[in-house]
């Protein structure tokens, strides 16, 4: 699907991307990198990196790729001060490393637990912690009034409750808050505007695989308003719109890409029924007067 921004609507940007080897997070760097910013990947598989690094080079595309853990201070620390000196700069962050797993409570430890919130949860404010001196204004490469951005990337999942995802719930709440308090207090201090995404099922990604297997996924797409799988290029655009001068004065939100996924409920009776049951329901109502105005009887 062509794309609805010029080709250099983010030329001269420098952009670092977490979990950026596969699924969205690559599909993010790749749509940054089309669109004429230079790219680095951060990931724990070098393999996985050195792949995706590959495959964007061989589209003529800017592109580096860092290995690195997002739990821990010390990698943070080490791939953003890399990537500001490959770059000479860092415009914006993609913070799209998590983790995920379908759990009952009961059956899910803590210490299980304790991981998904370590890479979601802390493994973002670390990033975004580490990232600060150079995404402010007046750091590396930029003008003394002009911040930079981070994006978050988060789910839905909290909004309501999932079943099996406790877990995730937990981190992506925490997501959220993160770039709400970030967005206020960066925004106001240092010009870094904070902003989220929240992708709903996204075809051919690990996670779907992970949470919705060809085994159990019958009837997941008669469950979208939209009556369709997301793609990973949905949420790169939302990332681009972001990232482009579009979304400048966007600040604190996080966009819901998910066809209206959450808000769906079951449909307990067919349309069909419910326009029988209430010509049923109102005869009943004029022939009792009961609710009827007074005028009509």
């Amino acid at each position: 699907m062509e794309s609805p921004f010029r080709p250099d609507v983010l030329r001269y940007k420098a952009a670092l991307v977490t979990g950026g080897g596969s699924g969205i997070g690559f599909e993010i760097a790749t749509q940054l990198a089309r669109h004429g910013a230079q790219v680095a990947l951060m990931g724990r598989r070098r393999e996985v990196l050195d792949k995706a690094v590959a495959a964007l080079r061989s589209e003529g595309l800017r592109a580096v790729g860092f290995d690195g853990d997002v739990r821990k201070q010390e990698d943070a620390a080490r791939v953003l001060a890399a990537t500001v000196e490959h770059f000479s700069k860092l415009d914006i962050l993609v913070n799209g490393a998590a983790g995920n797993f379908l759990a009952s409570p009961e059956d899910l430890k803590p210490k299980g637990f304790r991981t998904v919130l370590d890479i979601d949860t802390v493994g973002t404010y670390t990033m975004c912690y580490e990232a600060m001196k150079y995404l402010k204004k007046g750091g590396p490469g930029r003008g003394p009034s002009s911040g930079g951005l981070i994006i978050n990337i988060s789910a839905t999942l909290h909004y309501t409750a999932a079943w099996y995802q406790i877990h995730v719930s937990a981190a992506k709440a925490g997501v959220d808050s993160i770039t709400r308090s970030l967005a206020l207090e960066w925004g106001a201090d240092y010009d870094i505007r904070v902003n989220g995404i929240a992708p709903g099922p996204i075809q051919d990604t690990p996670g779907m695989r992970k949470l919705a297997p060809e085994e159990m996924s019958k009837g997941r797409r008669e469950m979208t308003p939209l009556f369709k799988l997301g793609e990973k290029w949905d949420i790169a655009m939302a990332a681009l719109y972001l990232a482009s001068d579009a979304g400048k004065y966007v600040n604190g939100a996080t966009i819901i890409v998910d066809g209206g996924l959450w808000l769906s409920r079951p449909r307990h009776i067919p349309k069909e029924e419910v326009k029988a049951l209430s010509k049923v329901v109102e005869k009943k109502v004029r022939t009792s007067g009961v609710g009827v105005p007074s005028s009509k009887l």
